[in-house]
């Protein structure tokens, strides 16, 4: 596998929109979740510590699997600023091994599988307090333009 560039982002106009914006980890989305992952240069992998309220309710007492999904597919997208791409999620598998708890200590961690051309592979897990995994995902995610994609949604 090749090496990967160093640093932690890419500085596009459509990746500031994203960060303000963006349901996973925008800052100035009113509905967003607001979720801060920091790059574990040891461990070479993302991480976001988090605790889901109520609002994120599907099974009693646990979290809905679509928002499961979402912080998943999330935090896989994060590794993609290992290679100042912007990549778009294009498949996501989510095993569903143990039900997420809503109100207790959760982390999610993901890190890079595979690079080939523009295709990037990428895997996430999510684990509670004792490290036990209850979510775990793989996703393909295709490195695109973003000022040709975005250009209309990005201010001047």
């Amino acid at each position: 596998m090749p090496s990967k560039p160093h640093g932690h982002g890419h500085s596009t106009r459509y990746v500031r929109l994203q960060k303000n914006f963006c349901f996973g980890c925008g800052k100035n989305n009113p509905e967003g979740m607001r979720l801060k992952f920091t790059y574990d240069e040891e461990r070479d992998c993302f991480v976001c510590r988090f605790r889901l309220g109520k609002r994120y309710t599907g099974p009693p007492g646990h979290v809905h699997g679509g928002i499961i999904a979402t912080i998943l597919d999330e935090a896989m997208g994060k590794v993609n600023k290992l290679r100042h791409v912007v990549a778009l999620t294009s498949e996501i598998t989510v095993n569903y091994l143990k039900p997420v708890p809503l109100n207790k200590p959760l982390r999610v961690e993901s890190r890079e599988q595979k690079v080939s051309g523009r295709k990037h592979i990428n895997v996430a897990e999510i684990l509670n307090q004792k490290s036990e995994i209850l979510a775990r995902s793989r996703g393909l995610f295709i490195a695109i333009d973003p000022h040709k994609m975005f250009a209309k949604f990005v201010e001047r």
